[in-house]
């Protein structure tokens, strides 16, 4: 006993050193992990969100014009040292494609500011045109040769544009993915009711992927059933059917999709000789084509969270609440289908998020009203290379889709919290 007593401080101090080193060996098997994680989830999706609020292009090639409108009243006419450091900046840009840059930027606060800066960019930079040395010329002498270069100078909504934008940092991305703008004054306000498009985009957005869900839910749901109920060599060999999508590209799936959806496909060809339809349905380019392929495509991210679930609910239930008297319909809605909810709930969770960001089969399948929010992101990150807007609507939905599995965390708490 006393040997056991004397040993206790030794004891504790090997097992500490145990711990300690079991807890660094765990820590370095999932270091890899964690980096990887870091390198390819969490910076890209920090670096969208810095660039939604970033605004790079004015702020950095109109430095001194920020400078000198940082106490205009946005009303006036802007003081000569503005007209000198639009001058002075824009000679101070060696690369077109930075003034390129500028231009489109300020073009999407006032049409007809793309040609204004590239032809100004090219005047200060030809001294013929010029007509002198910017270092030897007045602010008052800049302001004159600029309203004689081009008249448009005087006109305030491109001061506006540039005071406006003249800071790195700007909420207007975010505003405008919805709907929202920021005044002259800097007052924030809805836009005009016919360039209102986000939020109908977002709402659009939202009805496919719902009218997915519950399509991808009412196919599977029975199918899972019959899986969890039939012996364990043939469920698994009709799980591999089921997974069969997975090891298919999208686009080979979307190209086959269109074969048969077309007006001489297979679909349109059976459903006419069964006399069904009169003519051939209009099946491509349209919503139903759309829901079609999506559904096709998801279905597997529904079976496979219902299956999981149904194959732990003991049939002994369903059959104790028959013997009892109860309907088998009843019985199957009231004892088994409560049961299967968390199924349900990871099912339907999945499936609405990937949808909501899909891209592919919309663009190929669709027509222009049911093009979905990610088909914008690709238009302005390839089309109209305008990144910030691309990464305000990748925030939006980046949001949306963690907003979606808050309200089904809290529903699950909720549920536990009652049972």
């Amino acid at each position: 006993m006393t040997a056991t007593v004397l040993d206790a401080p030794a004891l504790r101090s090997s097992l500490k050193r145990v711990q300690v080193r079991q807890r660094w060996l765990a820590i370095g098997l999932t270091l890899p992990l964690l980096v990887f994680l870091l390198a390819t989830l969490l910076v890209p999706i920090g670096a969208l969100l810095l660039r939604a609020v970033e605004n790079p292009e004015v702020a950095g090639a109109l430095s001194r014009t920020g400078a000198a409108l940082s106490s205009w009243d946005r009303q006036a006419e802007p003081p000569a040292a503005a007209f000198a450091g639009v001058a002075q900046d824009l000679a101070a840009i060696e690369e077109g494609a930075q003034a390129g840059a500028l231009a489109r930027r300020l073009n999407t606060e006032a049409s007809g500011a793309r040609s204004l800066v590239m032809a100004t960019y090219k005047a200060v930079h030809n001294p013929e045109a010029w007509g002198a040395d910017l270092g030897t010329q007045s602010p008052e002498q800049i302001r004159a040769r600029l309203l004689e270069l081009d008249a448009r100078w005087s006109d305030l909504k491109y001061w506006q544009a540039i005071a406006k934008n003249a800071s790195r940092w700007t909420p207007d991305y975010l505003l405008t993915s919805v709907d929202l703008r920021r005044t002259p004054e800097g007052e924030i306000a809805r836009v005009e009711p016919d360039q209102r498009v986000f939020g109908r985009i977002l709402l659009r957005t939202f009805e496919i992927s719902a009218v997915v869900t519950v399509w991808c839910l009412l196919l599977a749901y029975p199918l899972a059933y019959w899986l969890s109920t039939l012996p364990a060599r043939r469920a698994n060999v009709l799980m591999i059917l089921v997974l069969v999508p997975f090891w298919t590209s999208i686009l080979v799936r979307v190209a086959a999709w269109i074969v048969l959806l077309q007006r001489e496909g297979l679909v349109n060809k059976s459903l006419m000789a069964l006399s069904v339809l009169n003519e051939p349905a209009a099946l491509l380019f349209n919503r139903t084509g759309v829901v079609i392929a999506m559904v096709h495509i998801l279905l597997p991210f529904m079976i496979l969270p219902l299956y999981s679930v149904m194959k732990s609910v003991p049939p002994t239930y369903l059959r104790a609440a028959v013997s009892l008297g109860s309907a088998p319909l009843a019985a199957f809605f009231r004892v088994y289908v409560p049961q299967t909810y968390p199924g349900i709930g990871a099912g339907a969770l999945l499936v609405f998020i990937l949808s909501i960001g899909y891209y592919v089969t919309p663009a190929l399948l669709g027509g222009a009203d049911d093009q979905m929010l990610s088909y914008y992101i690709a238009q302005y990150t390839n089309v109209d290379i305008n990144w910030g807007m691309a990464c305000a609507l990748g925030a939006v939905l980046l949001v949306t889709t963690l907003m979606l599995y808050g309200v089904y965390r809290r529903l699950v708490k909720s549920e536990l919290s009652l049972g």
